[in-house]
């Protein structure tokens, strides 16, 4: 009887998928070559380009982007640079509530 439920087993796990891909296979269509047409056209025309009484504005390349103030005191960052030294740090997450 062992012998019967594993020979069922067996064939469970191969003729299941099996089935899922030739039902699967059967029902798919088949895509047609793509038709390519006989011509290709463009537009011949090309937009028109802006009127210049305005002075052009400056690409990203030409911007001057100050930088920011160097400071020498200690930052606010969240880091837990002092590796558990600080009093008021009890510890990873116990006072997250």
């Amino acid at each position: 009887m062992a012998f019967t439920r594993r020979m069922a087993a067996l064939a469970a796990v191969v003729l299941i998928p099996l089935g899922v891909a030739a039902t699967s296979f059967a029902l798919a269509d088949s895509p047609e070559p793509p038709k390519v047409p006989p011509r290709v056209e463009l537009d011949s025309g090309s937009p028109a380009p802006p009127p210049s009484d305005a002075p052009p504005e400056p690409t990203p390349s030409d911007e001057v982007v100050p930088r920011p103030p160097v400071t020498d005191g200690p930052t606010d960052d969240d880091d837990d640079d002092d590796h558990g030294q600080d009093p008021a740090d009890n510890g990873p997450d116990r006072d997250d509530g």
